[in-house]
């Protein structure tokens, strides 16, 4: 115990740091936890799907289009009041919203609350996360570069 002491004197911008850096990490959980804001892991995700769960992706058609969670539903953020009522029309049911990194649909989550559901968690790390765990990932069908293809529009005749 006294090395320790030693060290904290001897570094104290160090442990100043730290402790800071503590602080500040400790803040950020709890502001989210009063806002309602709960962001889960992708096992955790994998495990509110099972009991049929919504998953919302809130990215771009296109990023829905090279790889998205198996039954997601894509709409952009703006499309939150007008859409998810008919595609969750159960308040009760849990819903994970999913974006690129798991930051922006924070404020999709807050969105969901207000609008009376229960059980809304954001994915932590967005797809990112979801496909770093190696969770499968479902790719679009019919995105215009490869419907044209499969037309035969964009292919060679010879």
């Amino acid at each position: 115990m006294d090395r320790f002491f030693e060290f904290a004197s001897n570094n104290t911008l160090l442990v100043a740091g730290l402790l800071g850096s503590f602080l500040i990490a400790v803040f950020y959980e709890l502001r989210q936890k009063a806002n309602g804001l709960v962001n889960v892991e992708a096992p955790d995700a994998v495990r509110l799907i099972n009991n049929d769960a919504v998953v919302l992706d809130l990215r771009s058609a296109e990023s829905y289009g090279r790889g998205h969670i198996v039954n997601a539903r894509n709409l952009t953020a703006d499309e939150i009041d007008t859409r998810v009522p008919g595609l969750a029309p159960d308040k009760s049911k849990p819903v994970v919203a999913v974006c690129d990194n798991g930051i922006s649909s924070n404020r999709s989550v807050m969105a969901l609350r207000k609008m009376g559901y229960e059980s809304v968690y954001g994915l932590k790390g967005g797809m990112n996360g979801w496909i770093q765990a190696g969770l499968p990932v479902v790719t679009g069908k019919k995105t215009k570069t490869k419907s044209k293809n499969k037309s035969g529009k964009g292919k060679k005749r010879g």
